[in-house]
């Protein structure tokens, strides 16, 4: 325990310091005045700090810079935000001892000093500094738990919503945010365009070529995908299986049907070879777009089920191609 006092008065020094030794208390350091406090703090340019300090107790009427201020620059410095200080006067002031409190002192002692009131107050501070610091820590502490726990739940947020095979975002993203977009569709009365995509003849390939290579087929595919899908509010999705769906907010037909073309090419300008397909020796996607106002068009399924239909009718088409709904 450091125990830093500052009186002006000599003789209260040596009593103070002699009070306190004989209580236990062996490391004391003295001041006489505030400056010298300050130095003893390492509060001044050309002082080092002698020692860590545990407690302060400082005489109230001192000449130049008085206890009350002498605190109050103390505890202007975070390093002594939470030290305890005890003030020593000879004045029944409330006044001044309410403008202490108020600056931070947590106790006070009148003189002529009696040394067991001394060491009372003195051992009931260092109680109650004990308990602070120990509320501060598991304070600390609890903020750490909250920290990891906010880690972990992003950690089970990025899982959830995520596709393992592919890094793609999964269905259940895809249920959550179409229905958040749609309704700032209807909120802002923009516009909804939606993409539905096939790899063509996927079963085939994985007949072919087997299980693993048609994960690594999937995962080619989505890589590429996810390229070509750029603005900050549009996202693609697995939808399922070999299926995937890409949501393009304030976007019409137009701009929708060309991204779903380029895709389209993309996808089969890679060389996967399909020798398993019957339109191209590379795997190859069938797109089907819808569009959709939804101030008009009240339900967000009827754009899914849109973009389903001309999914099919690119299919039913031939495959390797782009359809509309």
């Amino acid at each position: 325990m450091h125990i830093l006092v500052i009186d002006d008065e000599k003789d209260s020094l040596l009593l103070l310091r002699k009070i306190l030794e004989d209580a236990g208390y062996k490391n004391i350091l003295t001041a006489s005045s505030a400056e010298e406090a300050f130095c003893i703090l390492g509060l001044k340019d050309e002082c080092e700090p002698d020692s860590k300090m545990d407690m302060i107790i400082a005489d109230v009427n001192m000449p130049g810079i008085d206890g009350i201020e002498a605190a109050r620059r103390i505890k202007m410095h975070s390093a002594f935000e939470e030290i305890p200080v005890i003030m020593i006067t000879a004045s029944h002031d409330m006044d001044k001892l309410q403008t202490a409190f108020a600056l931070g002192a947590v106790d006070y002692i009148m003189k002529p000093i009696n040394k067991f009131e001394l060491i009372s107050r003195i051992r009931s501070v260092i109680r109650l500094k004990l308990e602070m610091d120990k509320r501060k820590e598991r304070e600390h502490e609890l903020m750490e738990v909250s920290r990891q726990l906010e880690d972990v739940n992003r950690i089970l947020m990025r899982i959830s919503s995520e596709d393992g095979l592919t890094g793609l975002q999964n269905r259940r993203f895809f249920d959550e945010h179409f229905d958040i977009e749609w309704k700032r569709a209807v909120r802002e009365s923009s516009n909804i365009s939606l993409i539905m995509i096939d790899v063509d003849y996927f079963k085939a390939y994985n007949d072919r070529y087997g299980h693993l290579a048609g994960d690594d087929c999937l995962k080619l595919v989505a890589s590429v995908l996810k390229g070509l899908v750029k603005r900050p509010g549009d996202f693609i999705a697995r939808y399922g299986g070999e299926e995937f769906v890409v949501v393009l907010p304030s976007t019409e037909a137009a701009g929708a049907l060309k991204v779903a073309e380029e895709m389209r090419q993309a996808v089969e300008s890679i060389g996967i070879v399909h020798e398993g397909s019957s339109v191209s020796p590379n795997v190859t996607i069938s797109l089907g777009v819808a569009y959709a106002e939804p101030l008009t068009d009240n339900i967000p399924e009827s754009i899914i089920a849109a973009a389903d239909r001309a999914l099919y009718k690119a299919k039913s088409a031939g495959r390797n191609r782009v359809e509309a709904s």
